[in-house]
Formats: C-alpha cells, structure tokens, sequence
C-alpha cells in the first residue's frame, strides 16, 4: 500500500457502530508519517478511528484546513490521546470567527471559531507549525497555503465575519488549506470545507505542482450555502478538469450533491464517515 485515505469524522454514516457529526477529519497513510487532517468537533473521532481500525497514536502531524470548531474541535481530545504532535496550520487558525445567523426578528453573530485558545493547546503539546504558503510537509504531500482568489464566481458567504478594529468584515479565510499529494494517478485533493473557492484551490494545486491530472478530490465543497450561479459555474468549471473522482462530503450540502452525482455520474461518490481510497470494497 503506497497511501490510504479514510475518512473519519463526518455528517453522515453508511452503518451502525459508526458517529456521524457535523464536521470532518480525514486520516492520510503514508510510508513518511500518517497524517491526521482536521478532527471534527471532538465527539466521533476518537470512536470512529477506533471502530474502522485507524491508529492515531502513529500520527505524525496534524493538518488543520482552517480555524473553525467543526474541524478543530477534536483536537484537544487528540492530544490527550496521542501526546504532543506538531500542527500544521495557518496563524490565522486561532482566530475569533463568526456566522450570522437568524435569531427571532433579527440576525445575531454566533461564535464558531477554534473553541480551544493557543495557550491552552501548546500547554498540552501542540507543536504548531505556522504556514502561510505552498509547502511540502512530506514526502509528495503538500498544503496549498493561502490560495488566490482569481475565479469571479467564487465569491464565499457574506454572513461568515470577522471584527477588524472594532468593526465586522467578510471573513477572508486566508487560513484555508488544503492537503495536495502527488499519486501516479495525478493529483489526490484534500479539502476542509474550500472556502478559498474549489475552483481556485484547483488551480492553484496545478500552477503549484505542475500536475494536472486530477486523481480525485475529497472532502467539503460549501456549495451548500452557495449560490444557484456559483454552482452552476463550479460545475461548468469542473468539467473542464481531468477528474478521476469526485468524493464531497460535509458542507456540500444536499441539492449540490444531487446535482454533483447527475453530472459526474460514475466519477461522483459521497464520502461518508468509512470512505476509503484507494477503495476497500
């Protein structure tokens, strides 16, 4: 086995003994050191791992894609577990973010930022790792940095924020990474949730790596809370790629992924809490 991906934390699950939350971690096998990629909100990942047979004590890094609690939550409960581990990560990860949201009449910011404080981690053995550009973390593994937004369609929500001297602004998500690996097969894209726009990760992957066979993508798309127009212009823009598969999951969104599977048909698949690649089936 050169490399193997499983899912770990997830909305959904095909079957019993499994948790499903809303959030995602993805656990990467590699002959260099496995890599545990997010941890969802903290209350599957332990189980989960357990249940499909994924040791994370032999996790050499962890990956964070960016500093919200669906995909840092866990974190603590795997260092209790693990022991100290470096972190991968943007500096902007430990950030307060917000999302605005209905609440009676009117509309109220709601906290989902890391829910754990810089301090309180590294006292615990977080090594963090800050990055801000594409990097090799090992071998034929990289996270793609802060990604440029150049496609005009890919416009982000307007209802995730930040406070910038004292006042709300659109959150930029420059901490929105994803994991890169070079396969035989092409290019195998992690995502977290691609706030940075999946088109632009996409084309910042091939300028980035100069490979534009895509093996597959994986992970969370937030189409779900995208426009009709950005997604139809994502698909149009997808088609145009060399895509093995396409395995979204999380923040996708149901009517999006309906969609994703009529247009890429036998290339499509969900990817659930126990996805694999290569597949076990």
């Amino acid at each position: 086995m050169d490399w193997r991906l499983t899912v770990l934390c997830e909305n959904t699950v095909p079957g019993v003994g499994l948790l499903g939350e809303h959030g995602f971690a993805a656990y990467l096998e590699i002959p260099s050191g496995n890599i545990l990629f997010d941890t969802g909100q903290g209350f599957a990942l332990i189980q989960n791992a357990l249940r499909l047979d994924r040791n994370l004590r032999t996790v050499s890094q962890v990956v964070l894609s960016h500093g919200h609690f669906d995909h840092t939550g866990g974190l603590l409960s795997f260092l209790n577990l693990h022991g100290p581990c470096d972190i991968t990560a943007h500096p902007d990860v430990m950030s307060e973010r917000f999302w605005w949201l209905p609440s009676g009449t009117e509309e109220k910011p709601l906290s989902i930022g890391i829910p754990w404080r810089d301090a309180y981690l590294t006292t615990r053995g977080a090594r963090f790792r800050w990055h801000t550009t594409f990097a090799e973390i090992a071998e034929n593994v990289f996270i793609t940095g802060e990604v440029p937004r150049c496609s005009s369609f890919e416009v982000g929500d307007p209802k995730m924020m930040v406070v910038r001297e004292g006042e709300w602004a659109a959150d930029p998500f420059l901490d929105d990474f994803s994991l890169v690996m070079k396969t035989r097969e092409g290019l195998m894209l992690l995502l977290g949730c691609a706030h940075a726009g999946l088109i632009n990760i996409l084309d910042h992957a091939i300028a980035s790596t100069g490979e534009s066979r895509i093996h597959a993508i994986v992970g969370g798309t937030h189409l779900g809370f995208s426009s009709d127009d950005q997604l139809h212009e994502t698909i149009r823009s997808l088609k145009k790629y060399e895509i093995e598969l396409l395995a979204v999951s999380h923040c996708t969104g149901q009517r999006p992924v309906a969609r994703l599977a009529a247009e890429f048909g036998r290339r499509f698949a969900f990817a659930h809490v126990g996805f694999t690649l290569p597949s076990e089936s």
